[in-house]
């Protein structure tokens, strides 16, 4: 028998009960359903993590205050107190570092007339825009003066300004007020957008380093340092340079002490997407499990559809069909089961894929080797789940099955 017409005699079995088939094949669609979306989110968030790194430049090194250990007691990362503006400079004269911007900083409710909002004060140094490529909306950023004379002056994100001022509003000239002392409004940096952890990158206000530390914080040490080196090629070996620095600066002997950590942006990516495709494989490879169930399904209904065509099939076998002839009939039944719950799982997938990033705002992008995947995982699973009952059909002994009520 060809192929051909085994496989229309499969498709008129299956038609014979719709709605057995169409809940058979529902196990199918809800795992390869599940199993690109899975997929599509955790690619989307890589996706999402890689342009953040793009927009923001491989260039970068970050420097943040490390743990602080007193008396046997661990105080965390962020807890030493020992990074200066005076190791900013000194960073400076490492050979191809361009750019460096000290950084400190505070969440404070910012006031203007009837207006408030909670965000976050980044004190930082004029080189800051050239390190992130981020400009301005309206106004400038603040100038070295302003740095050196610790002066007054902010300027705001684009969401703290549509929240205190007006959406689209210039507030250049303005002045607010953190923790009761007034600030003076200079500028309003372009939309940036979420970075790679979600978090809103225009919910902030800039103001410079040094009047954090002594209008705010009234502390003598920063938090971090923002280096961007003249190439991305040697940022690895600035990076090592940047570390013997602070070591020689800070006089620590024992690596093991450090207080700062020194950070590439690719280290930072390279751990988020690792994080990222094992929470992909990890749902995957739940949302995988239905399709085994599916599977189980499968088998449940081909043993049962044996079960009932007993008689059919010692008619068959009694007329000169051969027993791979059977086995071939059960066995692509089972797997156009498989096949069609597969396509329409794709479809589905496609769907929660897109519904999820047009009403939650969460990124996806399916990607064809998912769908490669899932596809060949339901056929797989329709050969395999549907070769047991194709085999105990194609060994029903004629006699015996004609004689089957």
């Amino acid at each position: 028998m060809s192929i051909f017409m085994t496989f229309r005699i499969a498709v008129r079995a299956l038609a014979r009960n719709k709605m057995r088939t169409a809940l058979t094949m529902l196990g199918m669609i809800i795992g390869v359903g599940a199993v690109i979306t899975m997929v599509a989110l955790g690619r989307g968030a890589q996706t999402m993590i890689e342009e953040n790194i793009a927009t923001a430049g491989t260039n970068i090194i970050n420097v943040n205050a490390g743990n602080f250990t007193s008396g046997g007691v661990r105080g965390g990362a962020g807890a030493a107190n020992t990074l200066t503006a005076e190791d900013a400079e000194a960073i400076r004269e490492v050979p191809g570092v361009r750019y460096v911007a000290a950084g400190i900083t505070s969440r404070n409710q910012v006031i203007f007339g009837n207006q408030n909002w909670q965000t976050r004060i980044s004190g930082t140094d004029i080189d800051l825009p050239m390190i992130k490529s981020w400009t301005t909306e309206y106004g400038t950023f603040f100038s070295t003066q302003d740095v050196q004379t610790s002066a007054k002056v902010a300027v705001l994100g684009a969401t703290v300004r549509d929240q205190l001022f007006g959406e689209g509003e210039d507030p250049t000239g303005q002045i607010l007020r953190v923790r009761n002392q007034p600030f003076k409004v200079i500028g309003v940096m372009a939309k940036k957008g979420q970075a790679a952890l979600g978090e809103d990158q225009d919910d902030i206000i800039f103001i410079p380093f040094t009047t954090v530390q002594k209008k705010l914080q009234r502390a003598t040490f920063i938090q971090n340092i923002t280096v961007s080196a003249a190439s991305a090629d040697n940022l690895s070996r600035i990076a090592d340079q940047i570390t013997v620095l602070l070591r020689n600066r800070h006089k620590i002997d024992n690596p093991e002490q450090d207080d700062f950590m020194v950070r590439t942006l690719e280290e930072m990516a390279a751990v988020r997407v690792q994080a990222t495709e094992t929470m992909t494989y990890l749902l995957a490879g739940i949302a995988g499990v239905s399709l085994v169930v599916g599977g189980i399904g499968i088998m449940n209904i081909m043993l049962v559809s044996v079960t009932e065509r007993t008689h059919e099939i010692g008619l068959r076998l009694s007329i000169g069909a051969r027993s791979w002839d059977v086995l071939m009939q059960f066995l692509v039944e089972a797997v156009v089961l498989s096949l069609i719950g597969g396509g329409l799982g794709i479809v589905a997938g496609f769907g929660f894929s897109q519904g999820l990033t047009q009403f939650v705002n969460w990124p996806t992008t399916v990607s064809a080797d998912a769908v490669a995947m899932a596809f060949g995982f339901a056929a797989g699973i329709g050969v395999f789940f549907g070769f047991y009952p194709a085999r105990k059909a194609a060994r029903l002994d004629p006699i015996e099955a004609l004689r089957y009520e």
